[in-house]
């Protein structure tokens, strides 16, 4: 007999449960959505301002490569030709990454044809026109990409960067 009550318990919390989530899915089609509010300087790592380049240096889809933070740290500075999400400059097509693979720091090459940066170590690949979002292998985090800052004479700055670089001991300890 006990046991039965219990049963009787668990299909009422059941039953209640399932009420409370129908009407919670209701809500939430008839409610209007809060838009998204991402932080940009939430996940940025701080890394010293440092001049990478002038606009006059770039020519639309060849990268032309930097170190950054140091040069210790290899990346490449591509002008994509077509305003991009965090992109730089008066056109908004300026963007910059670190070319270590987050998966095991190879060094990347650019691809031209679909604007990715490809590793050759294990195949994963990484969409310049998307903040470097991981698209194929087995990255487990997007590129870092680095924000850029252009100044009225063109130059080009770097200011931190939005990923971990791979194998730099300066991500984690302050």
């Amino acid at each position: 007999m006990k046991c039965n009550r219990l049963v009787e318990v668990g299909r009422r919390q059941f039953l209640r449960g399932g009420v409370l989530s129908a009407a919670g899915a209701a809500a939430a089609t008839v409610l209007p959505a809060a838009p998204a509010q991402a932080d940009p300087g939430l996940a940025m790592l701080s890394y010293p301002s440092a001049r990478l380049a002038n606009i006059a240096d770039l020519v639309v889809n060849e990268p032309l490569d930097i170190g950054y933070p140091d040069e210790d740290s290899p990346g490449v500075l591509i002008k994509l030709g077509a305003a991009v999400e965090g992109g730089a400059g008066p056109d908004g097509d300026i963007v910059a990454y670190s070319v270590l693979c987050p998966h095991k720091g190879y060094y990347m090459s650019y691809h031209a044809a679909d604007k990715t940066l490809n590793c050759p170590g294990h195949f994963s690949r990484f969409d310049c026109e998307k903040g470097g979002q991981q698209i194929w292998g087995h990255a487990t985090q997007n590129l870092p990409q680095f924000a850029l800052r252009v100044d009225e004479k063109g130059d080009i700055y770097a200011e931190g960067a939005d990923e971990l670089i791979y194998g730099r001991l300066s991500n984690v300890l302050a």
